[in-house]
């Protein structure tokens, strides 16, 4: 039985909506763009939506907005993926990685510790889709003594006053942080992916979700950012298109990040039937929950605690007392049997680019810790139970072979 990771949902509704924009005339950013940002901004409750061509360029775009410069300083965690501190790169500032929690996402203690009067800002990432303890992080950048250290040099960290939280939500698309609150509200802005292997594709993309306090406009900066999308250009390319609509001005210095609406529409009719496509990803990972939950050399992933629920979009297994050598031996095991799997994530201190900027794994124990043991398995709306049962019949025998051998 052949297994593949994670093969994006393409069902007829998705090849119907992609031709419909096909024939319309217009693949560009259009009407099927701005649908996606009302679907996504009315099921996660954020103020505004803006989707661009991936989750990076959203970052980036966030942290140019922010005014960030070199010298600054972006809070990270060393476990998770590239683009996190990728982004704080290419927009000027250093990322300052810290250490993780057992429930692989950002420590809160350590992002306390890593505050200086450089931070701008932090960027939790919620990995496999559980939420970080948000409740705890926007505590820290709102408390007086946080606040005290705060240097705002730019007209919008003057006017924020404090540290920015922009949520790294890549795979949190549909999970609740709290009882009733799904994420994409819960901080100041939160950028989703919309990557091929995410729960919503469009090819490639991302979303950004706008939740600034008073006095900020969410409206209006909507409209600045998606200028800022397009160069900068006052007229998009639908407007530009109308008789008489060629004269527009460049106003800054903007980036080309936009999403294109034949990307859009793969996630419209996604997200359209998104309920369903979750409570399929839910039922294999309560599969699997219940399968390895009798194991005592594995560790379940989290997926629901103080009303934050995973969207699950990986099921981050872990063996107990494993050594990375010993979790490697049990790949190739699981891979002799066809079953495709992987590993989420190589913390960037481990990676050869960041190692060449200083970065040591032997900073962040409780990441490399989290890796060295983890195997990510499938979990896919299309999985049956016959093919999750091979998964975890395989799983099982691969690691009595290593355990033994």
């Amino acid at each position: 039985m052949k297994i593949p990771f994670s093969p994006p949902y393409i069902d007829d509704a998705v090849i119907a909506e992609v031709t419909d924009t096909l024939r319309s005339g217009w693949i560009t950013t259009g009407p099927k763009t701005k649908a996606l940002e009302e679907e996504i901004r009315r099921m996660c409750g954020a103020g505004e939506v803006l989707c661009v061509n991936s989750w990076t360029s959203g970052a980036i775009l966030m942290l140019r907005w922010l005014g960030v410069k070199v010298g600054d300083e972006v809070i990270v965690p060393a476990y998770t993926y590239s683009a996190t501190a990728l982004a704080v790169l290419h927009a000027g500032a250093t990322p300052v990685m810290v250490d993780s929690g057992e429930d692989f996402n950002i420590s809160v203690e350590a992002v306390k510790a890593a505050v200086t009067p450089r931070t701008k800002a932090i960027i939790p990432v919620d990995i496999a889709g559980f939420p970080c303890d948000y409740d705890a992080i926007n505590r820290v950048v709102s408390s007086p003594e946080v606040r005290a250290v705060f240097k705002a040099e730019s007209p919008v960290q003057r006017q924020l006053g404090r540290i920015l939280v922009l949520s790294d939500a890549a795979h949190s698309l549909g999970a609740y942080y709290s009882k009733g609150k799904r994420t994409g509200c819960e901080t100041d802005v939160a950028v989703f992916s919309l990557h091929a292997v995410k729960n919503v594709t469009t090819a490639e993309g991302g979303a950004i979700c706008l939740n600034l306090p008073a006095p900020f406009d969410n409206g209006a900066l909507y409209k600045e950012l998606r200028m800022m999308s397009l160069n900068c250009q006052t007229k998009d390319a639908l407007a530009k298109s109308k008789a008489g609509g060629w004269r527009y001005d460049i106003t800054g210095m903007g980036m080309k990040v936009n999403m294109a609406d034949v990307n859009a529409a793969i996630g419209l009719a996604q997200i359209r039937q998104y309920d369903r496509l979750l409570q399929e990803r839910k039922r294999v990972f309560e599969a699997y929950d219940k399968a390895f939950s009798s194991c005592p050399w594995a560790v379940c992933p989290p997926s629901v605690k103080d009303g934050r629920e995973s969207s699950c979009h990986l099921y981050a297994l872990r063996i107990r007392d494993f050594t990375e050598e010993q979790r490697d031996r049990m790949i190739e095991k699981i891979t002799e049997r066809d079953v495709a799997v992987n590993v989420h994530f190589i913390p960037m201190p481990m990676l050869s680019f960041f190692k060449g900027l200083g970065y040591k794994i032997e900073d962040y124990p409780q990441a490399y810790r989290n890796y060295c043991a983890e195997i990510s398995l499938p979990i896919y709306p299309q999985l049956t139970q016959e093919q999750i049962g091979f998964i975890v019949e395989t799983v099982k025998k691969a690691y009595g072979e290593v355990k033994i051998g």
